[in-house]
């Protein structure tokens, strides 16, 4: 294993354990950051993100397979399991990540699903019916910024 494959695994480990900071020290300090629900975040926004993920994923279980990396790209497959908190419903999101590393750490985290069927499963019907919608995707990503921005105005490290 090479040490960017060693980082995917250490990155994901913590996030198995719920271990943000873990997570956090994977990154560089100006991480490049999206998938469906939180877009194009950088830096402290992301950090945070993981770590407001870290303290909702109450019975959140995290598994991980298929790290490959080089010396400047890396990939992972990853299965989140986990109650909503917006709901409550249970949700199985399997993620594909594609990681661009510097100097060991990881500087760019891409994050890929299919949104509508986390929809479905995170919506129930009404997620079925419009979770194919860039009207819904729309509104998911904003609630989700929302909850990030509470969140790092709560945790002044963060700002």
């Amino acid at each position: 294993m090479n040490s960017n494959e060693q980082t995917i695994t250490r990155f994901y480990t913590a996030f198995a354990n719920k271990d943000y900071k873990g997570m956090q020290a994977c990154y560089a300090d100006g991480i490049a950051f999206s998938d469906e629900a939180f877009p194009n975040i950088r830096g402290k926004q992301t950090k945070a993100m993981w770590h407001m993920l870290a303290l909702a994923g109450k019975d959140m279980q995290v598994t991980f397979s298929n790290v490959t990396a080089t010396e400047t790209t890396g990939s992972a497959d990853w299965i989140a399991t986990y109650s909503f908190s917006l709901t409550g419903r249970k949700v199985v999101n399997h993620v594909h990540a594609d990681f661009e590393f510097s100097n060991g750490i990881i500087i760019k985290h891409t994050d890929t699903f299919d949104f509508w069927k986390w929809a479905g499963q995170a919506f129930g019907v009404k997620g079925m019916l419009l979770g194919w919608t860039p009207f819904f995707k729309n509104k998911v990503q904003a609630i989700t910024r929302e909850r990030l921005q509470a969140f790092i105005a709560k945790n002044p490290d963060y700002q």
